[in-house]
């Protein structure tokens, strides 16, 4: 199964948010994403059009050869960091997607895509992987990114972590 990645234009904020939400809804979600089912529901039509048209952030996508939207991946510009760099956050692949080497299509999209900033020039891509979810991270580990140490409180769960990972522009 083939698949297409690009970025979600802004008037698409629809198909958007019925993929973000069955992102939320996979039994996976509690150790993938720190926004809940509940929450992203609640959202007004606004929340779902800022996100579709990017800025800062921007959504890939990988759409099927019937037009479905197989999976996501979203990267953040982090513009107060210490040294220039992106974050990936929200990579989901639909189930019956999964298998197919969309995760790794949309993850080097959004690598690329950093790579490729001209203002700020990142040195760093990262992500934060909930410390249970240790198919993600060999994932991640495959891509290239390593464990930085650095470690964040699970909003969900008292007592559980997840762990920074990166990866450094080679220069």
């Amino acid at each position: 199964m083939g698949h297409v990645v690009r970025a979600v234009r802004a008037g698409e904020w629809e198909r958007l948010k019925e993929l973000r939400l069955a992102a939320l809804a996979d039994p996976v979600a509690p150790v993938a994403f720190n926004e809940t089912y509940e929450g992203a529901v609640a959202q007004p039509d606004a929340f779902w059009q800022r996100r579709a048209a990017g800025g800062s952030a921007l959504t890939f996508v990988g759409e099927a050869a019937d037009g479905s939207w197989g999976g996501m991946a979203v990267v953040v510009i982090e513009g107060d960091a210490d040294i220039p760099q992106t974050q990936v956050v929200g990579v989901y692949v639909r189930p019956e997607h999964r298998g197919t080497g969309l995760a790794r299509e949309l993850c080097e999209a959004a690598v690329r895509w950093s790579w490729d900033l001209v203002e700020p020039v990142v040195e760093r891509v990262r992500l934060w992987v909930h410390e249970e979810n240790l198919r993600a991270e060999a994932f991640y580990r495959a891509l290239g990114f390593v464990a930085t140490g650095l470690t964040l409180a699970d909003p969900k769960k008292p007592g559980a972590v997840d762990r920074e990972m990166a990866l450094t522009r080679r220069q």
